[in-house]
C-alpha cells in the first residue's frame, strides 16, 4: 500500500514536472512571438527639414526589423491621421485636438505615443515684423494670421491667446487665419502677405536668429511645458500588427529618450546627417536651431491632460456636446516601454 502511494506521489509529481516544462516552453514561445513584427515596412508622411521622431529611430537601429516607407511630406497633421484611416499611410501624427475631432467623427483610431510638446527650451510663438502696429491680442482684430492648417494647433494657440486677453467670439471671429507651409510662414510675413504668424519650435527660433520680426506670445508662455502632438494607428490595423506597433512605439519612445539625454551638439549633427542623407531638397540648416526634445511625458507617455484640454475647450465652444468623447477612449499607453503599469507585468 505505501508503495502503491509512493508511485502515485511519484507520477503526479512527473504529470506538474512535464506540465510546468510545457508551460515554460509555451512561455518562451510566445515571447519570442511577441517580438516578431508582424509588418516590416511602414508607410508614412515626412514634414520638410525636419527630422521626426521615428526616422530618429530608424537611424540609430531602434526599429530594426522594421523599415520606414516616406511617401511623401505633408504640411498638415489632419491630413496626415486621416490618410492614415484611409489607408494611404499606416500611421500618422497631428495635433491632439485634431485626433479628438477625428474620434468624435467615429473613426477607430488610437493614439499610441506623443512626438511633440512643448518646454522651456522648444516652443512655439506667435511673430509680427519689427515695426508692426500689432502689439497685443486687441490688435490681431481685421488682420491676417498665418498657421500651418484652419483649426488644428496653431490657430488653438493664437485663439486661446485671445480669448486669455478677453476678447469675445466676435471679435476673435474677425481674425482671419491663412493656411501656408511651415517653412514658408516666415517668408510670407517678410513679404507682407501675412500680419501675423505661428511658427513651432526650431523654425521660430530660425526666425528669432534671422532677426526681423518680434515674438508676441509662446505657447509654454501660455500653458507651460506639455505634448501637444501624438501619432496613432487605425484600431484594425493594431489588431493585425500588434507587435509592429509595439516596436515602433518602443523604437520611438526610445529616440525620444536618445535625444533628450545626449549632448545637443551630437544631437544635431545626426539630424542634419539624416536631413542631407534623404536627398529631398530641403533646408537644412533649419536643424542647427533644434535644442530640446521637446516632449513632455517620459518616451512620449502621454497624459490625459494632453486631450482633456481640448476636448474641454471643444464643449466650451460649442464644437462637442458634453460626455460625447472621453480622453480614456482616444489614447493608449499599454505600447510605450516606460509606462510602469506595463513594465510590471
Amino acid at each position: 500500500m505505501k508503495q502503491t502511494a509512493r508511485r502515485w506521489r511519484q507520477r503526479v509529481t512527473r504529470i506538474f514536472y512535464l506540465a510546468s516544462l510545457i508551460a515554460g516552453g509555451m512561455f518562451c514561445g510566445a515571447s519570442a512571438f511577441a517580438q516578431s513584427p508582424e509588418k516590416l515596412e511602414l508607410r508614412y508622411q515626412g514634414w520638410a527639414s525636419k527630422v521626426l521622431y521615428p526616422e530618429l529611430a530608424e537611424d540609430l537601429g531602434y526599429l530594426a526589423p522594421i523599415k520606414l516607407k516616406w511617401v511623401g511630406n505633408t504640411i498638415s497633421g489632419p491630413q496626415d491621421i486621416q490618410a492614415a484611416v484611409t489607408g494611404d499611410v499606416d500611421f500618422g501624427g497631428a495635433f491632439n485636438g485634431s485626433i479628438v475631432k477625428l474620434v468624435a467623427a467615429h473613426a477607430p483610431v488610437k493614439a499610441v505615443i506623443s512626438y511633440v510638446g512643448t518646454d522651456k527650451d522648444t516652443n512655439g510663438g506667435l511673430f509680427v515684423l519689427q515695426g508692426s502696429p500689432i502689439h497685443g491680442p486687441r490688435d490681431l482684430i481685421g488682420h491676417k494670421v498665418g498657421v500651418n492648417t484652419p483649426g488644428a494647433y496653431e490657430q488653438y494657440l493664437v485663439t486661446a491667446y485671445l480669448e486669455k486677453a478677453g476678447l469675445s467670439k466676435d471679435e476673435i471671429d474677425k481674425v482671419v487665419f491663412v493656411a501656408a507651409p511651415p517653412v514658408n510662414l516666415a517668408q510670407l510675413l517678410k513679404q507682407k502677405q501675412l500680419d501675423a504668424v505661428f511658427l513651432e519650435d526650431i523654425i521660430k527660433d530660425k526666425q528669432l536668429a534671422q532677426g526681423g520680426a518680434t515674438l508676441l506670445v509662446t505657447d509654454y508662455q501660455l500653458f507651460g511645458s506639455f505634448g501637444y502632438a501624438s501619432y496613432l494607428f487605425t484600431d484594425r490595423f493594431i489588431a493585425q500588427n500588434p507587435n509592429t506597433v509595439r516596436k515602433f512605439v518602443d523604437g520611438t519612445a526610445r529616440a525620444i529618450e536618445w535625444a533628450k539625454t545626449t549632448p545637443r551638439a551630437e544631437v544635431v549633427a545626426r539630424l542634419k546627417k539624416i536631413v542631407e542623407a534623404r536627398h529631398r531638397n530641403e533646408d537644412t540648416t533649419i536643424v542647427d536651431y533644434w535644442k530640446s526634445a521637446g516632449v513632455g511625458g517620459k518616451g512620449g507617455l502621454i497624459d490625459a491632460n494632453d486631450f482633456t484640454t481640448y476636448i474641454d475647450w471643444y464643449v466650451k465652444n460649442g464644437v462637442l456636446k458634453q460626455n460625447q468623447v472621453k480622453a480614456e477612449s482616444i489614447y493608449s499607453n499599454q505600447f510605450n516601454p516606460f509606462n510602469q503599469s506595463v513594465a510590471s507585468h
